[in-house]
């Protein structure tokens, strides 16, 4: 089931929030892990049974890694088989298939693929359950409810594309947590405002996309501009979803950690991954890049950690070559900045540090939307004329005068400048009681035209649900 869809936002939601809030207390995350469960289950019934599995795996070595702590030998032993299960269940469904492939291409054999259909949302919930289990041996206290347990794995504002939550940040939450009318508007306006994202920005600049892969007059313009509407397709793609996850969890009265930090504004690819998927950046640092050593062991082996991070990011994204290529191609830009590049680019004025970031960027991600590498290769081409490309075609010059308020309103909101705006808006007190005003009427408006585009047909499914 999507966010941005019918059945979803006019029988599903309100659904559960009349069940939610009519529900007393003690089964108030009951109501959360059937609802869930259910929501899982709307797409792919089979797979619910994985999830339940799954709850229960990690429910139980949770338990037992606690029960053990004072004979560390055995906890870690719980610990490992844990995390065994967990990542055995992502690599079968996710990566057999990739395995067998390049087992088939390095020795001749033809072992037939398996061809699963990928369990939505495996990549983030194992992630959960591998956090959770760590941190459980770390010293957090195992949870002994099973329903809260599974209310926690399955739920479904953040289970299919997170922000990845770890245990210890709604640990609290599970329990007691407050509601209230204002925390309620506030969660249905960051849902409003993420749907929006999705389907009035992020789905036109899909559109975009699309013409361009069925186009047979392809240029240098045409491929830039393809470039650069994918890049802002995946933000508020994904920082939409993040939005409308967040928003639904204040409703519920969780509070879950951001995910976005306008990172196209960054001035170093360091910085570019402080501000995009935080939640990702900060389980590899926490989980693989810490427990490797860290900077810790010396330049070989703190550049080999970086290595082996970003080899693990592109991996986890998809079980293709042109993501493990994107992720070594951030490891290399990483290690160049710490080696120099980022003193280079102290002195370097911010136009020219912005350029650099955008232009890396925006590079990273047509070979993150590539089918394969030699089709990464022949984009990548087709951005510098290779193969005699035209500099221009009529086809991109009327792709251009039609997309050109979308890049340009585009462009703009993904900077903090909107943001900025608000906050100077709040020191006008005219303005606040205009916005009191206008600010309900807006997000009626937004949410009843994305319903429109949504009725029409015109919408596509979340990037982050195929990983």
């Amino acid at each position: 089931m999507l966010f941005s869809s019918i059945p979803f936002l006019y029988y599903f939601l309100p659904a559960v929030f009349l069940l939610y809030f009519i529900a007393p207390k003690r089964l108030k995350n009951a109501v959360l892990l059937l609802s869930s469960l259910v929501f899982y289950a709307w797409g792919e019934p089979k797979y619910v049974f994985l999830m339940l599995a799954s709850i229960i795996s990690g429910y139980v070595f949770g338990l037992l890694i606690e029960k053990n702590r004072s004979e560390p030998k055995k906890a870690k032993l719980f610990l490992v088989i844990s995390v065994a299960v967990s990542l055995g269940l992502l690599l079968y469904f996710k990566y057999a298939d990739f395995f067998i492939g390049n087992f088939n291409a390095a020795t001749g054999l033809s072992l037939p693929l398996l061809r699963l259909s990928l369990p939505v949302g495996i990549s983030f919930y194992t992630f959960q359950l591998i956090s959770y289990a760590a941190d459980v041996y770390g010293g957090l206290p195992a949870q002994r409810d099973p329903v809260s347990f599974g209310a926690y794995i399955a739920m479904f504002p953040q289970l299919i594309a997170g922000p990845i939550v770890r245990y210890s940040d709604i640990e609290k939450q599970l329990k007691t947590r407050s509601h209230s009318f204002d925390l309620c508007c506030e969660g249905a306006s960051r849902f409003v405002i993420g749907l929006c994202k999705k389907i009035l920005i992020s789905d036109r600049f899909a559109e975009l996309c699309f013409a361009f892969r069925a186009s047979e007059e392809k240029s240098v313009l045409f491929y830039w501009m393809y470039a650069v509407a994918f890049t802002l397709q995946i933000y508020f793609d994904f920082s939409g979803y993040s939005d409308m996850a967040i928003g639904l969890g204040k409703i519920f009265g969780f509070h879950f950690p951001e995910n976005f930090d306008h990172p196209y504004v960054s001035k170093s690819i360091t910085e570019f991954w402080r501000r995009w998927h935080m939640t990702l950046g900060s389980w590899f640092r926490d989980y693989v890049y810490i427990p490797l050593g860290g900077n810790r062991r010396g330049k070989a082996r703190w550049f080999l950690n970086i290595f082996i991070v970003w080899f693990l990011t592109g991996f986890w994204h998809g079980a293709d070559w042109q993501f493990i290529a994107w992720g070594l191609m951030y490891a290399v830009l990483l290690v160049l900045e710490k080696l120099f590049l980022l003193k280079k680019l102290e002195h370097t004025p911010s136009v020219f540090r912005y350029i650099y970031v955008l232009f890396f960027t925006v590079i990273g991600f047509v070979v993150f939307n590539a089918q394969s590498i030699s089709s990464a290769l022949h984009d990548l081409g087709g951005l510098f004329g290779a193969g005699g490309t035209a500099l221009l075609s009529e086809e991109a010059l009327y792709y251009l005068k039609s997309y050109a308020p979308l890049f340009i309103f585009g462009a703009a909101a993904a900077t903090p400048l909107f943001a900025v705006l608000k906050e100077k808006a709040k020191s006008k007190k005219w303005l606040c009681s205009m916005g009191k005003v206008l600010l309900p009427v807006a997000l009626c408006a937004g949410i009843l035209l994305c319903t429109a585009y949504l009725v029409d047909g015109s919408f596509s499914p979340f990037l982050y649900f195929r990983f």
